[in-house]
């Protein structure tokens, strides 16, 4: 405690033999001249007299002016009589802890030369400890000799960007650490095993400034630390031009970036994204998600791909922060893991075997069957009265009825888009012309909506959004026949035309909307009068369940705590594949190309070295603050450390991965990239940033962003001309 953690630490690693430089510590509360109760050192002018020893904040007291003697010998024993230069740095109690390591929170002074100079030193570093809120942090002061270091750097005994406690990660610069963890370096990056053993380095062509030899000898080092400290360290180093390795600083390695299960599964929104592109409300996920999953798990075990073990534990398709995600390996979005062992795998074939009679049949089928689905689904909807009409039971009864159709067209929808050709028309683009047409005659939108129902493809569903069509649908005409109208279809003419697949699409969001009609039906039903807070409004009503929305209904009683649940916190779009590890965390798939930190780098991007995806607003750390502000500068400076506390993300030009502003943000969880090319003129303050800590991407609303790492060979996204189901 008197010591403060820097010290203390350096102390222990001294004992056990490591290679530290000697020292001496001035404790906490025993500064040499008198501190006033709110910790600020009551010195004065006189301390640039030529006896600073005997100034009067000196000899305020004879212990004062025993202290101050005592410091004097120890300053000259220590810088051989004034001719070496010495460092003085600050070492507090709450800093370099297992909790925070507060890094370059407070000062540290180089190159001191001189009495006068060193107790100015001293100074600076107890007046740092004056905290932006106000509070005043304990603080010692550590000084040690002036390394002249070759090359300089930060050793972690653990990878904290991967999460991988296996591997090392060091990042060197010439001189010693201090230009590359102030963040005025970004430093060549080295991966290694724990024996020393080179993996990659990073970037590419970067001077090689450590060789195999120093590497080895800092492997041996981050052993050692780990042995005395009993868990890997974040250690900053010097090599003296002796070659001579030292340890300067060893604290807790204080965030390390979540790492999924071995076999935990690829996830990505691609397949479904289209169809469910929002972050959706509980009450959404239940209705669309959950039917979604059953019917693809359906087409899947007809087509005999998934083991049906495996389809009833494991959802084609969940939720993540309440946006939509499907399993990729599953849908075939992305090659098998290991393509020689599928081959030699003889289940696979043996399922597909026993499928393929089944296929071959069900396609001839298919296409009957689909329009015998489709004309059943048009009757119910015909069929069913307005909303307010039913009765309670009638309303439930016709919910339920949704979510059964919802399955039966998802399965039929995804064995269509399997075994049928590829459609010349499709939903979306007849809806773009329907559209366009009735906008140039002047139709209101919601009479369009009501007579051609098709242009319900060009809108995602949502319980607490009206639905809105795009204000410019263009001069699109579908590659199809001219469309023929006919008013005497309830269903609207326009998708009379379609082929099977591209009708069983259109039935989904139909079902949908109904869906969405009947649940803002039941939510004005399930007001409670003289009770406002508990009354689910149209978009409150999101946020009941499935279960809590037909108990509600059947029972008139809403959930206990409904008054005091509170809508979803907005998400960041989901990235083109991530897994899961443990309590959820999302960590986006790198890429595999070795030598590259994550796939920014191969984007021209940057390097992420802090895990989690955010969007927000670009923000230059001056005028007013945006409500979800993503942090854009040059250089990681550690005086921005007071702006991290509400940040969405932080995006630097140039910096390294393991620099004191790094560290922080990963123990704020602050998604942040480094080494952004250009970023404070390609993001100037306003523009709408995605921000991929475990990546490096950063992407603006213009941006195209496409993600090669996860599509099959030849497998390219096929754009549409407009957002619809699929």
């Amino acid at each position: 405690m008197l010591a403060g953690s820097k010290a203390a630490h350096l102390a222990r690693a001294a004992r056990a033999g490591l290679p530290v430089l000697p020292g001496f510590v001035l404790p906490w509360g025993n500064a040499p001249w008198p501190v006033t109760p709110d910790g600020n050192s009551n010195s004065n002018s006189n301390s640039n007299s030529n006896e600073p020893w005997q100034d009067g904040p000196w000899q305020a007291a004879d212990a004062d002016s025993e202290r101050a003697e005592s410091l004097r010998r120890a300053w000259l024993r220590l810088s051989d009589g004034g001719a070496l230069p010495l460092v003085v740095r600050s070492s507090s109690p709450q800093e370099d802890t297992q909790e925070s390591s507060l890094a370059g929170q407070f000062a540290s002074v180089l190159d001191v030369r001189g009495w006068r100079a060193f107790r100015a030193a001293v100074r600076t570093v107890l007046d740092s400890a004056h905290r932006p809120d106000g509070s005043v942090a304990p603080m010692a002061v550590l000084v040690q000799p002036m390394l002249t270091a070759r090359v300089g750097g930060v050793l972690f005994g653990a990878d904290p960007l991967a999460g991988r406690s296996d591997r090392l990660l060091v990042s060197a610069v010439r001189g010693g650490p201090d230009s590359l963890v102030s963040g005025e370096q970004p430093g060549t990056n080295y991966w290694l095993t724990r024996r020393g053993r080179l993996s990659h380095t990073a970037p590419e062509g970067a001077e090689p400034l450590l060789g195999a030899c120093e590497l080895r000898r800092l492997a041996r080092l981050a052993r050692q630390a780990r042995g005395v400290f009993g868990g890997p360290q974040d250690i900053e180093f010097g090599f003296d031009t002796a070659g001579r390795l030292w340890l300067f600083q060893s604290r807790p390695i204080t965030a390390m970036a979540a790492r999924p299960a071995r076999g935990a599964r690829l996830l990505g929104p691609g397949p479904v994204a289209e169809t469910l592109p929002d972050q959706l409300e509980p009450l959404e996920q239940d209705l669309w998600v959950s039917p979604m999953a059953r019917g693809l798990a359906a087409a899947l075990d007809i087509g005999g791909t998934v083991p049906r073990r495996y389809l009833r534990t494991s959802p084609v398709v969940t939720t993540v922060g309440g946006r939509a995600a499907a399993d990729l390996r599953l849908l075939g979005a992305v090659p098998p893991r290991h393509r020689w062992l599928a081959l030699l795998n003889p289940a696979p074939g043996a399922r597909r075997l026993a499928a393929a009679w089944r296929m071959g049949r069900l396609a001839a089928a298919l296409p009957g069957l689909a329009t015998d689905l489709v004309a059943d689904v048009d009757r119910r909807l015909a069929e069913t009265p307005a909303p307010d009409r039913l009765t309670r039971r009638e309303l439930v009864a016709a919910l339920r009825w949704t979510r059964t159709a919802l399955v039966s067209l998802h399965a039929q929808e995804a064995l269509a888009g399997a075994l049928l050709p590829e459609p010349r028309a499709t939903a979306a683009g007849t809806a773009l012309t329907v559209l366009a047409e009735a906008r140039a005659l002047g139709v209101p939108d919601r009479r369009v909506v009501a007579t051609q129902p098709v242009v319900l493809a060009l809108a995602a569903p949502s319980l607490s959004r009206e639905l809105r069509l795009p204000e410019d649908p263009g001069t699109h005409r579908a590659p199809a026949d001219p469309v023929v109208t006919d008013r005497r279809s309830p269903t609207g003419s326009a998708a009379a035309a379609l082929p099977p697949r591209e009708a069983l699409r259109l039935r989904v969001r139909w079902v949908q909307e109904l869906q969405v009609r009947l649940v803002r039906d039941a939510a004005r039903r399930l007001a409670v009068p003289g009770d406002p807070a508990h009354a689910p409004d149209g978009s409150k009503v999101g946020l009941l369940r499935w279960p809590e929305l037909v108990d509600a209904l059947e029972h008139g009683f809403l959930p206990g705590d409904f008054g005091e649940r509170l809508p979803m916190t907005a998400s960041a779009p989901l990235p083109d594949a991530f897994r899961l590890a443990e309590g959820g965390a999302l960590v986006a798939e790198r890429t595999s190309h070795k030598g590259r930190a994550g796939r920014g780098a191969d984007r021209g991007e940057g390097q992420g070295v802090s895990g989690g995806r955010a969007a927000g607003t670009a923000w230059d750390g001056t005028g007013p603050r945006p409500p979800d502000p993503v942090l854009v500068v040059r250089t990681l400076d550690p005086a921005l450390a007071p702006l991290l506390p509400g940040l969405a993300g932080l995006v630097a030009q140039t910096g390294s991965p393991l620099s004191h502003l790094a560290v922080l943000a990963r123990e704020f969880g602050l998604p942040t990239v480094v080494g952004a090319t250009d970023a404070v003129r390609r993001f100037p303050p306003g523009s709408h940033l995605t921000v991929d800590g475990a990546t490096g991407d950063v992407h603006t609303d213009g941006d195209v962003h496409t993600d090669s790492d996860v599509h099959p060979a030849g497998d390219a996204p096929n754009p549409t001309p407009a957002r619809g189901p699929r």
